[in-house]
């Protein structure tokens, strides 16, 4: 069976270089399986779990924002970051989100809602996947 080789890479580091069997990323429009084979593609990442499947072990990254291209059996992402969930971290970040938007009808011209509506959603989405893998 042919393989796809998969590059995840940080501004920091290359976090995993090597032969895949699949990957599952979360794009802009969806989550998007690669096999072999698969057309040339482009997409934005959003935050979510980036899955990859060796043989019959799958490891599972928490990504945040990028971009994957697929070409040539050759999956390449590049992301600003990978992390590893500190769940009180994730709710606390949840709850400060939740006040500022709340705050939207006493003091509109004093908070930022589309960088704390981010934030909120950063925030759902680990700890959606925190509780997948307690």
């Amino acid at each position: 069976m042919s393989k796809l080789f998969l590059e995840v890479i940080t501004p920091d580091k290359v976090l995993v270089s090597q032969e895949v069997d699949m990957v599952n990323v979360p794009g802009i429009n969806g989550e998007f399986g690669v096999l072999p084979g698969h057309t040339l593609f482009l997409s934005g990442i959003v935050p979510g779990e980036l899955k990859y499947q060796t043989d019959a072990t799958t490891t599972v990254l928490t990504v945040m924002k990028g971009f994957a291209e697929v070409a040539h059996n050759r999956v390449s992402v590049v992301v600003d970051a990978v992390k590893d969930i500190d769940y009180q971290r994730a709710e606390k970040a949840l709850e400060r989100a939740q006040t500022r938007l709340a705050r939207k009808s006493e003091s509109p011209q004093d908070i930022d809602f589309q960088r704390a509506e981010a934030a909120l959603k950063r925030a759902i989405i680990r700890l959606r996947i925190a509780d997948k893998y307690k």
